[in-house]
């Protein structure tokens, strides 16, 4: 059995050129008048990228994705400083990645815990944020110059944070 799976990531060339085949689409079938086939288009193909967003992780390793775990860390909480910094969480999605949901509902559950602050930005109409950061899959996760790209684990994003100088200071006070 073959056990090599694709990175759990969403390129986002892929899913600009799908809502742009998408739109195509609708065009092109407006153009040659076949009305009953553009309402089908119109309805079918989001309700059909809604069941993939929506069962995902339940059909993930049938797509070739391997299975959507989590893997759990002791994160100790953070001593209450008012004269540290808080430590700085950058969040960067893209709409229909179905990745993306899943990172952000593990690092609001780590926020809550962690005490960190977290600064979402979709950067599915920002092409000049996808140059200037260098972002060419997500989810992606950035705390100071490091990052993790991809589904990540709990466990991961624990030790992404823990790393920040600014939540090091946190514990050490």
């Amino acid at each position: 059995m073959n056990t090599q799976f694709k990175k759990q990531q969403c390129y986002v060339a892929g899913l600009a050129l799908s809502w742009i085949g998408y739109a195509v689409g609708l065009a092109y079938f407006s153009y040659q008048r076949q009305w009953v086939v553009v309402l089908l288009w119109m309805a079918a193909l989001p309700c059909l990228r809604w069941a993939l967003f929506y069962f995902f992780p339940h059909i993930s390793r049938f797509l070739g994705y391997g299975r959507i775990v989590d893997q759990f860390a002791p994160i100790p909480p953070p001593h209450a400083d008012p004269s540290a910094a808080p430590v700085a969480v950058s969040f960067y999605s893209f709409f229909s990645c179905p990745f993306c949901p899943i990172v952000l509902a593990r690092l609001q559950a780590l926020q809550k815990q962690m005490g960190f602050t977290l600064e979402t930005f979709d950067v599915t109409l920002k092409p000049q944020m996808l140059l200037a950061k260098g972002i060419r899959s997500v989810p992606v996760v950035e705390v100071g110059d490091h990052r993790l790209i991809g589904n990540s684990t709990t466990e991961q994003l624990a030790k992404l944070i823990a790393l920040s100088p600014a939540f090091r200071t946190l514990q050490a006070s």
